[in-house]
């Protein structure tokens, strides 16, 4: 399907940035397709839902994010709201995210118009809750201090009815994680958590965590927690500095959902969903997280190269360790330049690799 309208998102702070959205607004005119900037906010104006970013933007299907994986979770929390794809240029530091080059963010926009993009879909998030979240006046300054204002709080989900005991369906989508964590410096969170309507453990720490795979490298990978391949699917919980024996991540089935119920001995906790402060959570309050059926649409010129980023970032081959030679010209079990056993067939392998014959 060709390209009916764009949206953009755009870093402001980056000159770079700037200087490609430029070049996606002049592809745009010489291709006759409307673009728009979206998610565009100052000190003094009210930011909006994904739903109603969407929805002013004349509902792109195609959505240009500009900046780093921050930039880009702007423009996916719009997108998923309409089934929009999301093509996110590389202008970040250590991304997992965005892939495409800003020297082939033309190549990427022919691909999108004329089908030949790789779509790559990527699991969400979403939320129930026993009322609805809501960020306080006298703390919303606080939480949102250097960052701009607020997202507004999660709405609720028309179809979600009142005292049924499943608590609220609220209408968000977290594409990385939804976070629990203290609001003073001297009071822990202390939450009961169940996994599959099962109580887990009662914990007491500064922030609790519930990921998805693609998230696995955000905070929850910053606080000790495993990496995940993003093409799997799976909720992964883990604490930060928890006052407890068991500092375990937990990666539970995508099935499986995960709620937080905040004990009367906790101090008031703050709820953000992919790093924006969404609501402020009191005693006796919960929380469900569980797999959206919302799925996030990535564009992609080529197959992901996960693990290759994930060495590059991390600078993995230069460890002391790894001597040298551990990369060497002969890819063990791999050989691109043959074609495919039929037992391998199906299997994800490394860009390049030849079909079977």
């Amino acid at each position: 399907m060709p390209v009916d309208r764009i949206g953009l998102v755009v870093h402001q702070g980056r000159p770079e940035a700037l200087r490609a959205a430029h070049t996606v607004r002049a592809w745009a005119e010489r291709h006759g397709i409307p673009s728009t900037d979206i998610d565009v906010w100052s000190d003094d104006s009210r930011r909006r839902t994904g739903r109603e970013e969407a929805h002013a933007a004349g509902d792109p299907d195609l959505i240009v994010t500009l900046g780093g994986d921050g930039t880009f979770l702007r423009g996916a929390r719009i997108a998923v709201k309409t089934g929009a794809s999301v093509l996110g240029v590389d202008l970040g530091k250590v991304g997992f995210l965005t892939e495409v080059r800003v020297g082939d963010v033309v190549t990427a926009l022919d691909a999108a118009h004329t089908g030949q993009a790789l779509v790559e879909e990527r699991m969400t998030l979403t939320m129930r809750a026993s009322r609805p979240p809501e960020l306080p006046a006298e703390m919303e300054t606080f939480l949102c201090y250097g960052r701009g204002p607020a997202l507004p709080p999660p709405p609720v989900r028309p179809e979600s009815p009142a005292g049924d005991g499943w608590g609220l369906a609220l209408d968000v989508n977290a594409l990385n994680d939804v976070v629990v964590e203290k609001l003073a410096r001297d009071r822990q969170v202390s939450a009961g958590v169940y996994i599959s309507g099962r109580l887990l453990a009662a914990y007491s720490a500064d922030a609790l965590v519930v990921a998805t795979p693609t998230g696995s490298t955000a905070y929850s990978f910053a606080a000790g927690g495993p990496v995940l391949s993003p093409h799997t699917d799976a909720v992964v919980f883990t604490p930060i500095a928890p006052h407890m024996t068991f500092n375990r991540t937990v990666v539970a089935a995508p099935d499986e959902p995960v709620a937080l119920r905040i004990l009367p001995q906790s101090g008031r906790a703050a709820v953000s969903i992919d790093g924006q402060p969404r609501g402020v959570l009191d005693p006796g309050d919960w929380i469900g997280v569980y797999r959206a059926p919302q799925r996030v649409r990535l564009l992609r010129l080529h197959p992901t190269d996960f693990y290759g980023r994930l060495r590059d970032r991390f600078h993995l081959t230069d460890a002391p360790a790894t001597g040298t030679g551990a990369d060497g010209d002969t890819v063990p079990f791999f050989r691109p330049d043959c074609p495919i056993p039929p037992d391998l067939a199906g299997l994800r392998l490394p860009p390049g690799t030849t079909a079977s014959r």
